[in-house]
């Protein structure tokens, strides 16, 4: 499985979990590795992992375990070869679909390979919950919090063109950020208010954020498709005083942790297979409130970013990749290059608190 780093750094760990298996995942074997292409990596990178100082590991249903920290430079913002190897049945895995990088599966233990070839090929990631690299004292995390925007669905698959990807290149290149590391945590089909593709955003807070190590900040885009149930599922329709009540709840418990937390703008979605007049203006609504009501420590506009100026309800023609929702590579960059970089180096941050 192939990530992208954000802070670079001379140690790290791997974190795995069972969140949602029903019953034990025994691991036989785990490495890390820095990728050079495809599935091969870099030579004389390979570390395998340990936990407890064993090479195996047995994670219960619903358990989070931190591998031992192994020694690896490894340099900001570029990809990693995580590899595990399961010798027993596990059942349907705990996976995240949008992985947006090559995974590649084989027969046996391959972990201490150089590289995988004659395999099946999927992009998603399995089992694997994320990687910390062990920075600076001074170093900390912004968390991306939301949905399959957030996550990066429909751009190129190994661009790392999500927004959260671009944003972590951007404050690498620039010497006042090059102390912040972004964790992406979308879901694609994930909502507010209630259960979808995952549990809700407000249930997912503790593990998804509140947990990571470091995290100061908390960006938040998210509602769309609690919205788009008005047309899809109108018993569940959403109003915007509902989802700005679950926004008031995630800023509320994000300040208790001493953690800020920046406000997004719901991006347009007229033509989306979900949309409808109603579900419009709830999106305006809560937009609205997002940029006045002041909550928010900070707010990014991305609805400004990619809307279509001749029709606000619509994103741009060309940052569209053909569903009227998410966006392309040229969108997702657009939603990054509108982050003011200020907002975490202290330049322009004003507490709206």
């Amino acid at each position: 499985m192939m990530v992208r780093t954000s802070l670079g750094g001379r140690r790290l760990r791997v974190t795995l979990y069972n969140s949602f298996g029903s019953a034990p995942l025994m691991v036989g074997a785990a490495h890390v590795g820095i990728r050079a292409k495809d599935s091969e990596i870099v030579a004389g990178s390979d570390r395998a992992l340990t936990f407890h100082g064993k090479p195996g590991v047995t994670i219960g249903p619903g358990v989070v375990l931190v591998s031992d920290p192994v020694d690896l430079a490894v340099a900001p913002v570029s990809d990693l070869a995580v590899s595990l190897f399961l010798p027993s049945e596990t059942g349907p895995p705990t996976a995240h679909g949008t992985g947006l990088h090559n995974t590649y599966i084989g027969d046996g233990d391959m972990t201490a390979q150089s590289s995988i070839t004659g395999t099946l090929t999927t992009q998603s990631y399995y089992w694997l919950a994320g990687v910390d690299v062990m920075a600076s004292n001074d170093a900390s995390l912004i968390v991306a919090f939301g949905d399959s925007i957030t996550d990066g669905a429909r751009s190129d698959l190994e661009t790392n063109h999500s927004w959260p990807a671009l944003l972590a290149a951007r404050l690498a290149a620039n010497k006042r950020t090059t102390n912040l590391g972004v964790a992406n945590m979308g879901i694609g089909g994930n909502r507010l208010l209630r259960d979808g593709t995952g549990a809700s955003a407000l249930a997912r807070l503790d593990n998804d954020v509140l947990s990571q190590p470091g995290v100061k900040w908390l960006m938040v885009l998210e509602g769309i498709n609690d919205i788009g149930r008005n047309v899809t599922t109108p018993a569940e329709a959403t109003t915007a005083d509902e989802l700005i009540a679950i926004l008031e709840q995630m800023i509320e418990r994000a300040h208790t942790h001493d953690i800020k937390v920046v406000g997004c703008t719901i991006t347009p979605y007229e033509g989306a297979n979900y949309y409808g007049e109603n579900g419009e203006a709830v999106r305006e609504a809560v937009n609205n409130w997002i940029r006045t009501s002041g909550k928010f420590d900070a707010m990014v506009d991305f609805e400004a970013a990619v809307r279509d100026p001749n029709n606000p309800k619509r994103i741009k023609a060309e940052f569209d990749p053909g569903d009227h929702l998410h966006f392309n590579d040229a969108g997702y960059q657009a939603m990054a290059n509108a982050i003011d970089l200020g907002i975490f180096s202290g330049k322009h941050s004003k507490k709206q608190r």
